[in-house]
Formats: structure tokens, sequence, C-alpha cells
């Protein structure tokens, strides 16, 4: 008999009467919960090594990485893809988030928008995904329908998956090549996966974009040279790091050549 799959994340709290604790009871409970998150994440180090390798090398080969998902999952994915560019330097498209719901689904709720299997395949087809890319899976459940369904039809067509889920044996684990799973528990708050959950999946965001991208090459001992110049604080942090990488004391110098050549690296290449 097929063993029925359980839902941590949907399991009881283990706190209980939550409204009647203190502010500072539940401030101090949450953070307690929160503590147990980037534990859960070290054990899952190895599946996220795995999956990041894939991720880099296909990158390295002209992919793109793509993250798809629906609610909180699904907007985690849509910040991690679109600091790529600002922060590393990299085309936008390169790193694509794609949420149940489209747009509106950034701010708002959209009913039953994860819930259709074919629509995950859909959204993914107006972005051309082929087997030179990398699908990744978000469902804090691993149960999501709209995911699960889109990686189903990527493994049809030979594109490499990963996923991230907070379920252990969960099926959009199944669906994917290389899954990652980071169980965290019980929510502080029954089934509000937005919070340790969504934690989770942040932290293991951070770590894949980020380590790709300095296997991509956009990262120089520990400093972000490829960095879009979109704001002053950022052209001060750059301007910078042009003294530092040139030994010069001249900040107006260094600011002229990091605005005439738009980035860390380039201003150090050209300086004569």
């Amino acid at each position: 008999m097929k063993k029925v799959f359980e839902k941590v994340t949907e399991q009881t709290s283990l706190y209980r009467h939550l409204e009647k604790m203190t502010v500072e009871e539940v401030l101090i409970n949450i953070n307690k919960e929160d503590k147990s998150v980037p534990l859960a994440v070290e054990k899952a180090i190895p599946q996220i090594e795995k999956l990041t390798s894939v991720i880099s090398d296909k990158m390295l080969a002209g992919g793109r990485l793509f993250y798809i998902g629906a609610g909180t999952s699904g907007r985690l994915g849509i910040v991690d893809a679109s600091e790529c560019p600002p922060t590393y330097g990299v085309p936008y498209g390169l790193v694509i988030g794609i949420i149940a719901g489209g747009e509106k689904a950034i701010t708002q709720a959209v009913e039953f928008a994860e819930d259709s299997p074919e629509q995950g395949w859909s959204d993914l087809e107006r972005h051309f995904v082929n087997d030179k890319d990398v699908v990744v899976g978000l469902a804090a459940s691993g149960t999501t329908p709209y995911v699960i369904g889109a990686l189903l039809e990527c493994r049809k067509r030979g594109i490499t998956t990963g996923s991230i889920s907070c379920n252990p044996n969960s099926p959009v684990s199944e669906a994917a090549d290389f899954p990652v799973e980071v169980v965290v528990g019980p929510e502080f708050v029954t089934g509000s996966t937005r919070m340790k959950s969504g934690t989770a999946q942040k932290l293991v965001l951070n770590m894949i974009s980020t380590t790709v991208m300095i296997q991509l090459g956009r990262v120089e001992d520990n400093k972000m040279v490829n960095m879009q110049l979109t704001n002053v604080k950022l052209v001060d942090r750059g301007v910078k790091m042009v003294m530092d990488r040139l030994n010069l004391n001249d900040y107006e110098k260094a600011k002229d050549l990091l605005l005439k050549y738009g980035s860390v690296k380039k201003a150090v290449e050209n300086h004569a």
C-alpha cells in the first residue's frame, strides 16, 4: 500500500493560545523557531550543492535560470531573480522569476492560480524555455500543481529541473532532477509557511544565486565589481572599490573613472 504523504508544514504549531501571550513572548517564541532554520538549511547543503553545480554548468554554457512558484514561494523567486542584474551586472532575462497568477500575484493573492497543472508550463513557454536552461520549482508544501505540472513538462522535454520545498519526500521532489528539501517543522502559526518555510527558501535562494554568480565571474575577491550604478549609495560603494583596487587616494578621480567606464571591473581594467 502506498504511503500517505504527510505535510510537516501543515502540522499543528508547538505553541498554544498565541492570543494570550504578551508581545514579548510572541517575539521571543518566533525568534526561537527562526533559529532552527539555518540548521535545517545546513543539513540540505549536499542537495543544494548538486543543484547549484548543475545551474552553474548550464549558465556557463549559455543557459538561463528560471524560478517558478506560487504565493510566497513565487514572490521569493521573483525577488532573487530581480536582484541579480543590479547586484552582479548580468542582463535582465538571465535569471527569470515566474509566479502563478502573473504580475498581479506579486502584491495580491490570486485565487486558485496555483491549482492548474497546465498553466506553469504555459507560462514557461512564453520565455522559450529550452534544454539549455534550468527550471527550479519553489513550493514550500511540495504539492503545488502549478509547479509540479511545469517540472513534469520540462522533464518530458529534457530540460533540467530542481526544486526547493520544506516537506520530505514530496511530489515536487519526485518531479525534479535535483530536489532540495529543507524540513523546518511546524510553523509558529499553524500552516503559515511564509514564516520558517519562507525564510528557509530565501536562505537557499541566496546561496544558489550568490554561488552561481561567483562561478560566472561576477565577483572578484569579495566585491560586486559588476554591480549597476543605479543610485548614490552604489556609486559611492563603487568609488571606494576603485580606490582600493587601484590604490588611489583621490575620491573624485576614482569617481570619474567609475562613471566613465560604468563598472568597477571596467574602470580598473582600463586605468592607465
